[in-house]
């Protein structure tokens, strides 16, 4: 096994070139930036903004749940945040889990999703884990538009029940928008 699964993850581990001095990463308009404490609310609105037409279709929303779950699993040291223009926009925890890397809380805001952006920031995201040998896993709410992005990517179903898909993308897996 890799030991550097079981030690914390750096946050070069976490995204690949254009890293500027601050940590943060840059491509095409759109930068991943470090996660602070500070962006726990923003990132829980977001959440709940993204998620409930989804969690209102299974019967799960509960305004305050959705944000506080966010809350009770956030964590800085493996979580960057998608800016545009120094605007956060969007986020993404990747976390050393299992001998693989789970990809959870990813959201972007709504007018900034089917322009492409979800694709690159998940593109950076899969180049490192294809550089590190690690395949990733996730879950996805049933029914979600979301699952087609991650499938484009080359993720597959392992598992699911009533309420959740688990994927799983082993390194390298190509995706019909791997190289778009």
């Amino acid at each position: 096994m890799n030991s550097d699964l079981t030690a914390p993850a750096r946050r070069s581990d976490l995204v690949v070139d254009g890293r500027t001095a601050s940590g943060s990463v840059q491509r095409d308009g759109w930068a991943l930036r470090p996660a602070v404490a500070a962006d726990v609310e923003v990132i829980a609105e977001l959440r709940a903004t993204v998620m409930r037409a989804d969690l209102e279709r299974l019967g799960r929303y509960d305004e305050h749940r959705v944000r506080q779950r966010l809350r009770d699993s956030f964590s800085p040291q493996y979580t960057s945040a998608v800016t545009v223009d120094g605007a956060l926009v969007g986020c993404l925890t990747v976390r050393p889990a299992d001998g693989r890397l789970w990809l959870e809380h990813f959201y972007l805001a709504p007018d900034r999703q089917g322009r492409g952006l979800g694709s690159a920031v998940l593109r950076a995201v899969l180049e490192r884990a294809d550089a590190q040998g690690l395949t990733v896993g996730l879950n996805v709410l049933q029914g979600s538009a979301a699952r087609r992005l991650y499938e484009r990517h080359g993720f597959v179903m392992a598992a699911q029940d009533p309420v959740d898909v688990f994927m799983l993308r082993p390194p390298g897996a190509a995706g019909t928008a791997a190289h778009a």
